[in-house]
């Protein structure tokens, strides 16, 4: 198994490509912890998929913007598991909005959670990594931040920034013995590419050489091979996964 006896954690993982990548990870040997912002009930059937691959789940109920619960979150993994080789920073959201019926605190909502959150959930969880000298990072960016497809600009631009926090994190990490990757996955059957009308998703498919959009198990497959011990040389890069658009 790629991840047999690593400890990973994974920002929102309650559903969509966040469960996805808790579930994969438990299948090539991995405990896997995951944070929450309210949904219990799919918090609870994430940790029971977890569970049902014979690793341990831990659920913790907190918001990525949230300083310190990010700080608990990485204390409890140190404390009962020894600390964390893996952090997957997949916490996002989005709003489809066109930039002028933004509000003020439409962009900040965005940037919070998809910027910020990388960076609180990574700096509670490096410190650990840091002082064992190993370690994987991998940034969950999109299509929409390497390509100019059509996107919400604060998302757009929330996703484009996960580039430059990867490779800036790379440098500075790598003399700890800890690589940083990004994954930007292109629409799936989960998430925006679940709820977008039907002659928009028509449309993006018929560029895409594949003629479909990608699932989040491909994507969460991949992300096992990016964050193993077999993708070593790798670091500070990041890597489209679109069907080829």
């Amino acid at each position: 198994m790629l991840l047999e006896g690593k400890k990973a954690v994974v920002t929102g993982g309650s559903r969509g490509l966040g469960r996805a990548f808790c579930v994969r990870f438990a299948q090539e040997g991995a405990d896997v912890a995951f944070n929450f912002s309210s949904d219990e009930q799919g918090a609870a059937e994430t940790a029971k998929a977890v569970e049902a691959h014979g690793r341990r789940a831990m659920a913790v109920k907190a918001s990525v913007v949230d300083e310190k619960a990010m700080d608990a979150l990485a204390a409890r993994v140190e404390k009962e598991w020894g600390g964390a080789d893996i952090l997957v920073n997949n916490a996002g959201i989005s709003q489809p909005l066109p930039i002028a019926l933004m509000e003020g605190s439409d962009w900040d909502t965005v940037m919070d959670v998809n910027v910020k959150g990388a960076f609180l959930a990574t700096r509670a969880l490096a410190r650990g990594m840091v002082r064992r000298k190993k370690g994987a990072i991998l940034n969950i960016g999109s299509l929409a931040g390497e390509r100019a497809i059509e996107s919400p600009v604060h998302y757009a631009a929330s996703k484009a920034a996960m580039r430059g926090f990867t490779e800036a994190l790379c440098k500075e990490f790598s003399r700890h013995g800890i690589r940083v990757n990004c994954l930007a996955p292109g629409l799936l059957d989960e998430g925006v590419g679940k709820n977008l009308p039907d002659h928009r998703l028509a449309e993006y498919v018929k560029h895409v050489p594949l003629g479909r959009i990608g699932t989040v198990d491909e994507v969460a497959a991949f992300a096992a091979f990016l964050v193993s011990d077999r993708n070593a040389y790798m670091n500070g890069e990041t890597v489209l996964m679109d069907g080829g658009l």
